[in-house]
């Protein structure tokens, strides 16, 4: 992880230094080649009363940037709050991440998919579904469920589970989406 620290307006102390480096390694153990590069900005403010201090933390990720902002009139507490608040949000972004891996292969796993009825030959007793990725999925009258093929219609939304079949793709159970 590449790390910047910055300081404006105020000499960086030795305490400050040391506390970001602990942070910064807490960071690698906990958030290893996740995030990219992380930049600490103290300020010495003119605005406050006692003369205090604004803390700016940015670390990037893959794609994505997180920034904390603290405002205070101690360093280190301010240090402290912000790599909490930090740790929280890399904390939120991992589990989304996570998340959306995962959704796609539970689909997958259960075999449900949405598709569109592209033809329907009732008299024959079947019909074509094209799926999401354009190809087309046969299915016989035996698969459906909850519906009769003569209230099928071209360009109905219908879900279908895809298994192989003797001449390729097609549906084991069709129906309706609701």
């Amino acid at each position: 992880m590449d790390l910047k620290v910055e300081a404006r307006n105020v000499e960086l102390r030795k305490g400050w230094q040391k506390k970001i480096d602990e942070e910064k390694e807490k960071l690698v153990r906990h958030f290893a080649n996740f995030v990219l590069h992380l930049r600490v900005s103290i300020e010495a403010t003119t605005g406050h009363k006692e003369g205090g201090y604004e803390l700016k933390l940015v670390a990037t990720v893959p794609q994505d940037t997180v920034v904390v902002s603290r405002k205070g009139g101690n360093v280190g507490p301010l240090l402290v709050e912000a790599f909490d608040v930090l740790y929280l949000q890399l904390k939120e972004i991992v589990r989304k991440k996570r998340q959306q891996e995962t959704a796609p292969e539970a689909a997958v796993q259960d075999g449900t998919q949405q598709g569109v009825i592209r033809k329907v030959s009732p008299f024959e007793s079947y019909g074509f579904i094209v799926s999401p990725d354009e190809r087309e999925i046969y299915f016989h009258e035996n698969a459906l469920k909850d519906v009769k093929i003569d209230e099928l219609t071209e360009g109905d939304s219908v879900m279908y589970a895809e298994s192989m079949g003797d001449k390729g793709p097609q549906a084991s159970w069709v129906r309706m989406s609701r």
